[in-house]
């Protein structure tokens, strides 16, 4: 077999490609198992699958910017297809881009996302500008690496690459309310000289990569650290299957010396010696044992009645879809609040945004009514109070009544947090751990949404895409099943810390 550059290639060398070099940068397990056994990866929660889907989005808007430019539109597994059909546009000399160009080299195959013409003074062709798109608002070093394994194959191939560039969203960037400025809204980084540096050591990046995919095992690593950097591994749930339920790796937080102490012989919880320096919430988890502040009861009995229970649930989108707002900002799209008036005796009033337009004031205006003015605003974190002053900016006419409502927020988090441990916790105080483990009947199991970013995914579906009005409603009836459930949560969650505090 020959690639582009009629380099020979050992027909029982599996193509490594991209996303598989970043993979084995990582790992090398990890590229062993992207090649050999794809399906022992887990696949990416809903939240994250969100995540990737709003990459898709913003790379398809991206393109809008390079006017003529001609997608390659053979899939991944259409390899040989997509390479002709490359070919033949990289020829075509009166195309300006490509999208989703197909690049084979030294037996690694690449896509890339843009990759832009540059012409003379004269009109004449001199070589390409290679662009990587990506969601996030900055620069990361695993972009380098991306943009390094793109140029080296490009260049084998026999391309002139002129500058490589990483072209990202300009968090800076306030959509006015009509026109999207797609210039403005992306912000393009040249990036040659650190892409260059990173490319020096890539042919021997890839020699022991390919040593370990062309073994019969996987390489014999174990999991640790290293498992979550840069990304979180899809194969930590197979790589630690048969770790103990109490394995050192499972402890939370950070503990400088955790490689070090595993290579001593601890491997769990229970055997970390007891010199060693642990945080409050470590040191929880190591005792095993449900603890209970002496002073728990007077930090809950410092609210005060009628006690409201707030929690909002928000959408960022990457490319801003509503007036003076800026790529990534949260915008609260529903409340939920449980009223408490006395111990034992509640109701409740939501607010749900249920059309296109910008859902901030309608929102604010109903929530001041129902948080009204009397009695605490428990919330389960910082964030709603983040929300609330982001309003109180936008709406100077609702400013100095939000600004009271900030004053009234008591936050249940911390309370928890110094007061209260309970082994089912895990070591996390997330309201999705701490209530199944003290209201076990109130869980998240029984919801179609179940976390805050599908939330915000399904939001955006029902108000910006879903055309069928009963897939909306079912999306609504779920949206307010979900928000309602985290506010009936912080009224149970402090009814069972009272019987704890006794």
């Amino acid at each position: 077999m020959l690639d582009s550059n009629q380099r020979a290639i050992p027909v029982y060398s599996p193509r490594l490609s991209k996303s598989k070099f970043l993979a084995g940068l990582q790992c090398h397990k990890r590229v062993y198992f992207d090649v050999h056994h794809p399906d022992r990866a887990s696949p990416p929660d809903p939240s994250t699958q969100a995540i990737l889907d709003m990459g898709t989005e913003i790379g398809e808007r991206a393109r809008c910017r390079f006017p003529g430019g001609v997608l390659i539109g053979e899939g991944y597994r259409q390899r040989e297809a997509a390479l002709a059909h490359t070919a033949s546009v990289v020829a075509d000399l009166t195309i300006p881009a490509i999208f989703e160009g197909a690049f084979l080299y030294d037996g690694v195959l690449v896509r890339v996302d843009i990759l832009e013409r540059v012409r003379g003074n004269a009109g004449e062709h001199v070589g390409w500008r290679l662009i990587e798109v990506k969601s996030s608002s900055r620069v990361k070093d695993i972009h380098l690496y991306d943009l390094a394994i793109q140029r080296y194959v490009l260049q084998g191939a026999g391309l002139t690459v002129l500058s490589a560039c990483l072209m990202h969203l300009n968090s800076q960037y306030v959509y006015p309310g009509d026109v999207l400025d797609l210039d403005a809204l992306f912000k393009v980084q040249d990036m040659t000289e650190l892409v260059a540096a990173r490319g020096i050591d890539l042919p021997g990046q890839l020699v022991p990569m390919r040593q370990a995919v062309l073994q019969p095992d996987p390489p014999a690593i174990e999991p640790d650290g290293h498992c979550h950097t840069p990304y979180e591994c899809p194969y930590w749930a197979y790589c630690t299957k048969e770790k103990p339920a109490r394995w050192i790796y499972h402890l939370p937080g950070s503990l400088r010396g955790l490689a070090d102490l595993a290579r001593q012989g601890v491997t769990t919880i229970d055997d970390i010696p007891d010199g060693v320096k642990l945080s409050a919430v470590q040191r929880r988890v190591k005792d095993n044992v449900e603890w209970i502040s002496p002073k728990l009861k007077e930090a809950l009995a410092s609210v005060r009645y009628p006690v409201h229970h707030l929690d909002f649930e928000t959408i960022m989108p990457g490319v801003p879809c509503y007036p003076d707002t800026r790529p990534y900002e949260p915008i609260p799209v529903q409340w939920s609040n449980h009223i408490e008036e006395a111990p034992g005796c509640w109701r409740h009033q939501e607010y749900l945004h249920t059309d296109p337009s910008d859902p901030r004031e309608a929102l604010t205006a109903q929530l001041i009514e129902s948080l009204a003015s009397e009695g605490s605003i428990c919330v389960y974190s910082p964030y709603e109070q983040s929300i609330l002053e982001r309003l109180a900016d936008r709406y100077p006419s609702m400013q100095a009544e939000l600004k009271r409502v900030i004053r009234r927020l008591w936050d249940l988090f911390p309370v928890i947090r110094d007061h209260y441990y309970h082994p089912a916790f895990g070591g996390s105080y997330s309201i999705k751990s701490v209530l199944p483990a003290m209201v076990p009947a109130l869980a998240y199991g029984d919801l179609a949404i179940q976390e805050g970013g599908v939330a915000a995914q399904a939001y955006y579906q029902m108000v910006f895409k879903e055309t069928d009005w009963v897939n909306k409603e079912t999306i609504r009836e779920s949206l307010l099943a979900y928000c309602k459930r985290d506010t009936l949560a912080m009224v149970e969650l402090r009814r069972a810390l009272w019987e704890k505090a006794g």
